[in-house]
């Protein structure tokens, strides 16, 4: 970056006083803004002051600053490409390097999408170590927010955009790592990720106060918690994600749920009022959302096949939305290993929905509807599921079938071989079955997947509390 400046600048109070130009710090050198849109860009600079934004791709743009010095304008860019320059002239000319136009997603939630390539301590990202040898890609490049705590909201953030390469990609978060290697692979353009991740955080604690306040147990803080701010109402939407609202995107990805284990009725509510909300502020539509269903995990109980069904419900109810399942890669401790399972599974979503591949299955098996036949048997179907089943050399298990006393039986199933996405489930000890489950407990191994070796969801045909 190329400046002549200096500006009184404010982390926490955002932008005030009488500044010379200044922009946020993910308007850097190594961006990469979203292609063939207006994009958002933004600042301070002295009050009433003209500001013009000039990209070296041929397109410009220019506003005038408020009494308060903030001024925000839209800058159309072009097909992907690159490296471009970006030059912003107001008080001072300040120039951007090595732009690159391409596609950007913001990638937030808990530690599992927190967790960097090069593991946690004692646990690993399976394959990183070669993933990292063979990660040299100017076209990947990330951005990673740095922890930070604040009870107001925050216009900025102290990192730097960085390329792809051995030395650098170790620090990003794998899965969203090995989700833009696969897009930037297939699409063969500029992948940019925004990443805003806290280990341990509940989804309260990425929502705005508006949004929660149809939720009274989400008590508001007046003030900067002094312990668990992972854990406070408001405090990661505040400190981490507020400072990108507006930052032209192509979508988000999120993996978080594991910290809502113990609230899991109220998960689905408090999730599809998050989506809607950033859906809200970005002002971008309802822009692709495609999240991760959080992986068995704690054997001997349920509460995690809660978290599942309340995911599985907000894929199947909100517009636009996607569900990367893991129910085959659970590990028994709280961080899978499996990470690029997980980013290749987002990004199946990401060129079936949002880039339009033809051909590729996105989605494992998804429970449609029971219906009863003969002998106590009932059939159940499924979508995604077009070529039908395979379990890969398991036996299929984990089914449970009940009738209406509620208790629940090991059921036997097979796959109907003459209907295509349905299988039969009975107990001859259920003559008069009303209700199915499938791998719902915490800890499950998957048995049952699609042709193309997607696992099904859990889930269960019930209500039953």
């Amino acid at each position: 970056m190329k400046f002549f400046s200096f500006c009184i600048f404010f982390l926490l109070t955002g932008f005030v006083g009488i500044c010379q130009t200044k922009l946020p710090n993910f308007f850097n050198d190594n961006m990469v803004l979203q292609q063939q849109q207006p994009v958002a860009i933004w600042g301070i600079d002295k009050p009433n002051k003209k500001v013009t934004v000039r990209g070296s791709w041929g397109n410009s743009s220019q506003t005038t600053t408020g009494s308060n010095g903030k001024w925000k304008l839209f800058l159309q860019t072009p097909k992907a490409g690159g490296p471009f320059t970006l030059t912003i002239k107001g008080s001072e000319v300040i120039t951007f390097d090595s732009v690159l136009i391409g596609e950007v997603w913001l990638c937030s939630g808990q530690s599992n999408m927190e967790m960097p390539m090069k593991g946690y301590n004692n646990q690993p990202v399976i394959g990183s170590n070669e993933a990292i040898l063979q990660s040299s890609n100017d076209q990947i490049r990330f951005f990673t927010t740095p922890r930070t705590v604040s009870y107001i909201p925050v216009e900025d953030v102290k990192s730097k955009w960085q390329p792809a390469s051995p030395s650098t990609t170790g620090n990003f978060s794998a899965t969203a790592y090995f989700f833009a290697r696969k897009l930037q692979s297939v699409l063969g353009i500029p992948v940019g990720i925004i990443q805003t991740a806290w280990g341990g955080t509940n989804i309260e604690s990425w929502m705005d106060s508006t949004s929660l306040a149809a939720f009274p147990h989400a008590v508001i803080p007046s003030k900067a918690p002094d312990t668990l701010p992972n854990l406070t109402p408001t405090i990661m939407y505040k400190s981490m994600l507020h400072p990108y609202i507006g930052y032209t995107i192509k979508g988000a990805l999120w993996y978080q749920g594991e910290s809502n284990r113990t609230n899991p009725h109220q998960y689905h509510e408090l999730f599809k009022t998050m989506i809607a909300s950033w859906r809200k502020q970005w002002q971008q539509g309802d822009f692709p959302f495609y999240f991760v269903q959080i992986a068995p995990y704690e054997p001997g109980k349920v509460d995690f096949a809660l978290v599942r069904e309340a995911q599985l419900k907000t894929m199947l109810t909100e517009k636009n939305v996607g569900m990367a399942c893991l129910l085959d890669a659970g590990d028994k401790i709280i961080h899978p290993a499996q990470k690029e399972v997980v980013g290749n599974r987002l990004a199946y979503w990401a060129l079936a929905k949002t880039y339009h591949v033809k051909g590729i299955a996105y989605s494992g098996p998804i429970y449609k509807q029971m219906r009863g036949s003969e002998n106590g048997r009932v059939v159940l179907s499924f979508d995604f599921a077009e070529m039908g089943f395979s379990t890969f050399g398991k036996t299929l298990s984990d089914f449970e079938i009940a009738g209406e006393d509620r208790v629940f039986y090991p059921a036997q199933t097979r796959i109907v071989s003459n209907k295509v996405g349905e299988i039969t489930v009975w107990n001859d000890s259920v003559p008069n079955p009303v209700s199915v489950r499938y791998g719902f407990k915490s800890w499950v191994e998957a048995t049952l997947f699609n042709t193309a070796g997607l696992p099904a969801s859990s889930f269960r045909t019930d209500d039953w509390q």
